[in-house]
Parts: structure tokens; C-alpha cells; sequence
């Protein structure tokens, strides 16, 4: 499944990137779902600010495509359950009717709870702060007010902290440094190519985007996350002047963790399976439901919109954490 994928995003990559440029300069309108980013351009001189609040949740451990009940052999600690929210702030500046440049902020709020397995008591670790920033580009390479097709490219600076901690029963009251998925940052400057095309018709959007996360070089406490490889499609459509709805799927595979943390406690990876580097890797395809809603009157130029998905297939290198739910809530002006 993870093989396929890859080829399918290389693929669609090569296709896309073939087309000969055609009338470009209409711009379309922007009609993808709130969890795509990067699926719109803007003309020179254009601004659109915007804010996004997104829920991830876990609950239960699965290993390749089964659960896997509590307590998990041959670990001293069990997670249970995981929430990541995360609060998106963005701004986008057209340069040119051709070219688009964007800045995100990630604010993150993580907690995990954990069972131990041979007294059963429960405890909870926290992480929250600014994650990496993203610093990206949309450029057109197709735009006939039709159909569009965009070139991504973003890349992402190590601001948030590969070094948080937090107390466990087993610290003596001392905080320790949490395992890679409680971390707020990759520690590493990242590369997001990708390209995104839309074809409009009739009211309505279809959109397919691949994108992928490349990794550039160890970060300072040793390791290097994996590599992740996404391709995702939509349908929306225009129920009334101002309101629409979308359905997407979202297929994405991403690789296990290189290195190890040398901040760990060396008996982590035996305590608990989220300090394990060769367990971090996955496969995961969602369904997703959308609503947007476009303002008019004083309000013109303001959409406000929500996502919820869950996933249809996941594949993990396991025992690990299953995902449940993904929801995001979001507004974008433009001015």
C-alpha cells in the first residue's frame, strides 16, 4: 500500500507537470475544502489572512492493519489515548497574478495518556508551544478561469522544541524528555514540494493535490523523522451562491524515524513503543465531509468553513496509536 502511493504521487507528479501553460492570468475562485492548503494563487497585490483550528485524536493501539488491546506485550507502559490540536495562523501576499507567497504558524497543544501495565495506574504527559514554521510559494502554471494548475513549494524552519519534558511515575518526580510523537518540531529544515490541480465545472470543483514532506539532514539531538508522501482528491459543490459542500479523500504513507533521540532515557524504547524509532512509520486513508460558507454584504471576502473525517484504512508499524477522528475549523478573509 505505502509502495503504491509513492509511485501514484510520482506519477501524478510527471503527468502534471508535462501540461504546457495555457491563458494564465484569471484567477480562479478558491472552492477547496479548509483542510487543503495551498490549492489557491491570488492576484498581484491580493491578501487573504486566515486562522484554523485543528483536532487530531487517538484512541487504542493498532498493529499493521489490527487493533491491539491493552497492555502491550513486552513494554512496561501502554499508551492509550492521544489528542494533538493545533491553531494555524496564515497569510498569503500575491506577488504577481502568477505568484503567491505564504507563511504559516502552528500553535500546538499534545497530550497522551498512558496506562502502566503492572500496577495499572494512569498518567497523562503534556507538550504545548509554537510548532515549525512554514514559509511557502504557489505559482500558476495553468490558470484559464477553468482550469488551474499550481506548482507548491514550502519549506519549513525548525522552530518548534525537539527538547519538551514532562514528569512519569517512573522519574521520581524529575521531568524527562518525552518520546518523538509529544515533540512540537522536526528539529530540521524540511522540504514540501508539490501540485495541485483544479478544474472547475458547472459550480462545482474537482481538485487533486500530491505533496511531500522531505526531511534535509539529522537535527540536533540525533535523529531524522520520517519522510511523508500524500495525494489527496476532492469534490465540491455550490448548494447556493454562498454556501458549499465537499467530500475528499486523503491517502498518506510516511517512513520510520532515523537515528535515535540522545536525550532519552536508554531504556525508553524498552518502556513504553513510542520511544521505538522502527515503529513510527504508517499508512493511512480518510474520508472527509465539508462545509464553507462565503459571506456577502459588509462581510465580502470572508469564508468560514469545517472538515471532519475519519480514516477507511490504516496500516501501522505497531503497536502504535490509531487515529479516530480529524477535524479542522477555519476562516480566511481577503483583502
Amino acid at each position: 500500500m505505502r509502495f503504491t502511493i509513492k509511485c501514484g504521487l510520482l506519477y501524478l507528479l510527471a503527468t502534471m507537470t508535462s501540461f504546457q501553460q495555457v491563458n494564465a492570468g484569471h484567477i480562479m475562485t478558491a472552492e477547496e475544502p479548509i483542510g487543503v492548503m495551498g490549492a489557491h494563487s491570488h492576484h498581484e497585490d491580493g491578501w487573504m489572512l486566515s486562522y484554523r483550528f485543528m483536532r487530531m485524536e487517538m484512541d487504542g493501539n493498532r498493529d499493521g492493519t489490527n487493533s491491539v488491546s491493552s497492555p502491550l506485550p513486552g513494554f512496561m507502559v501502554s499508551p492509550l489515548k492521544m489528542t494533538m490540536d493545533m491553531h494555524m495562523l496564515g497569510g498569503m501576499y500575491g506577488v504577481s497574478d502568477k505568484l503567491t507567497l505564504m507563511i504559516m504558524l502552528p500553535i500546538l497543544d499534545i497530550s497522551m495518556d498512558h496506562r502502566v501495565n503492572m500496577n495499572r495506574v494512569e498518567f497523562t504527559t503534556e507538550a504545548d508551544g509554537i510548532g515549525d514554521i512554514k514559509i511557502s510559494g504557489v505559482y500558476d502554471l495553468i490558470n484559464d478561469g477553468k482550469q488551474s494548475l499550481l506548482l507548491n513549494m514550502a519549506l519549513s524552519v525548525p522552530t518548534g522544541s525537539i527538547d519538551e519534558k514532562d514528569i512519569i511515575p517512573a522519574s521520581m518526580g524529575l521531568e524527562v524528555q518525552l518520546p518523538y510523537p509529544m515533540q512540537l518540531g522536526s528539529g530540521t529544515y524540511d522540504l514540501f514540494p508539490g501540485i495541485t490541480w483544479l478544474k472547475s465545472i458547472d459550480g462545482s470543483q474537482l481538485g487533486v493535490q500530491a505533496r511531500a514532506t522531505l526531511r534535509l539532514g539529522d537535527n540536533g539531538n540525533g535523529y531524522t523523522l520520517g519522510d511523508r508522501y500524500m495525494l489527496t482528491s476532492w469534490y465540491s459543490h455550490e448548494v447556493t451562491r454562498v454556501f458549499s459542500s465537499s467530500v475528499r479523500i486523503a491517502a498518506e504513507t510516511w517512513d520510520n524515524i532515523d537515528g535515535i533521540d540522545d536525550k532519552l532515557n536508554p531504556m525508553a524504547p524498552v518502556m513504553v513503543p513510542t520511544a521505538r524509532t522502527d515503529l513510527r512509520a504508517g499508512t493511512r486513508v480518510d474520508l472527509l465531509v465539508g462545509v464553507s460558507w462565503d459571506t456577502g454584504g459588509h462581510l465580502t471576502g470572508h469564508r468560514f468553513a469545517a472538515e471532519v473525517g475519519a480514516p477507511i484504512h490504516q496500516d501501522l508499524d505497531g503497536p502504535q496509536l490509531e487515529t479516530d477522528l480529524i477535524f479542522t475549523l477555519g476562516w480566511q478573509g481577503s483583502f
